[in-house]
């Protein structure tokens, strides 16, 4: 019991520094109105130092996602920390447009680093017999994380001075406190090899997880693509459409798709694997249709329930996605099994964003987020059909 207690303790820290790194990558959301008014750039430009962060994940996924498996888990993490420090000295010291691409991408490396091997670390921390309680503290300290860095920023930048400043600061100073709870944590990789053994990976599956994991990555990819669009445009819609121009406000709007995608999360355990992946694309469906109204009709409680909805059927979907593809994963494989599933997650976070932007400027904000609709609630429909006629197994 003791040693579970204790098992339970690691994993939970693991977890919040999960989250601390995690939150680095929104914290920017509420603030690019600001930043625009600054430096005088369009919204096209907003999604591409968005999607930035995007390539800058799926570079480090590519190239290194099974590093942890090499290394170690402790000494990728440390590094990821690292980026995220040096990311948030970049948006500290902003005097121009290049200190944000450069800010983005280095939060991208950081978030790319932590993706597989935080969430391998924080399984690996479980005792015996946790898998699936782990995989929900890794998917909430992930998606939780992701959800505070809007919310800080925003409140910050709301009601406290220096708001394009102070935010960045606070973050710097809980990434420090993250290296030190690291550096106390155990090491969970035996067998480690020096880092020249680390080699760039093609997106490669072992057998016994390709049948599973096609469905799962189909789900993460529509989920992240809602995530995308919330986070980039968000904000400039609350601001031009509703005159909501209170950072507060914006960052709480974004944040709660990330807390009620902590929930959806939390019901597969109800609801479980098999049927979470089909009706997390459902609900997604139902979130997407909310926005679509909420876009027509130009109304914020359609905002607030399209983000609780969507959010909360990303949850479903996501979670049922990496538990099918954690427990179909050998152990030495695990972090870059899981690093190729959100690869294809944050394909769908950046490419479908850059699209809304292009689309901006010819037919207008909203006109460009009727036009993503349309595509991804074509997309999740395929999807929920052909997991409700190939569901996806809930034990492998």
């Amino acid at each position: 019991m003791d040693g579970d207690h204790r098992g339970w303790r690691l994993c939970s820290l693991s977890g919040a520094v999960f989250a601390v790194c995690m939150a680095g990558t929104t914290l920017p959301t509420p603030l690019y109105g600001l930043y625009q008014e600054k430096f005088g750039f369009s919204e096209l430009t907003v999604t591409v130092v968005y999607a930035v962060y995007a390539f800058g994940v799926i570079g480090v996924l590519l190239l290194t996602g099974n590093a942890s498996d090499t290394v170690g888990r402790r000494p990728v993490l440390l590094w990821g920390l690292g980026f995220a420090a040096a990311s948030a000295v970049c948006f500290l010291c902003a005097t121009g447009l290049g200190w944000l691409y450069v800010g983005r991408l280095l939060s991208g490396v950081s978030a790319g680093l932590f993706t597989g091997a935080a969430t391998a670390y924080v399984m690996d921390l479980a005792p015996s017999g946790g898998a699936a309680r782990a995989t929900f503290v890794a998917t909430a300290a992930n998606m939780g994380g992701l959800g505070c860095g809007p919310l800080l920023a925003g409140v910050l930048a709301q009601y406290a001075p220096w708001p394009l400043y102070l935010p960045f600061a606070v973050h710097l100073a809980l990434v420090a406190c993250s290296a030190a709870v690291l550096l106390r944590l155990p090491e969970t990789v035996g067998d480690r090899r020096p880092l020249r053994a680390v080699r760039p990976q093609r997106p490669q599956l072992p057998t016994q997880v390709r049948a599973v994991f096609g469905p799962a990555a189909i789900a993460a990819f529509v989920g992240f693509a809602l995530f995308g669009v919330f986070t980039s445009v968000s904000p400039a819609f609350l601001a031009q459409s509703l005159n909501v121009t209170n950072h507060a406000v914006s960052g709480l709007v974004v944040a709660l798709a990330f807390f009620a995608s902590t929930a959806g999360q939390l019901a597969v355990g109800r609801v479980g694997v098999e049927r979470s992946l089909p009706l997390g694309c459902a609900t997604l469906f139902a979130g997407l249709a909310l926005l679509a109204g909420a876009l027509r009709w130009d109304l914020l409680s359609l905002v607030v329930l399209s983000a609780v909805v969507g959010g909360a059927g990303q949850g479903l979907a996501f979670r049922g996605a990496l538990s099918a593809v954690a427990e179909a994963s050998p152990a030495d494989r695990r972090a870059a099994v899981i690093s190729a599933l959100f690869v294809v997650a944050y394909t769908g976070i950046s490419l479908p964003v850059i699209g809304v932007g292009v689309l901006v400027g010819p037919i207008g904000l909203e006109g460009a987020g009727l036009t993503f609709i349309v595509c991804m609630g074509v997309l999740v429909s395929t999807a929920g059909v052909y997991l409700l006629r190939r569901p996806v197994p809930a034990r492998t």
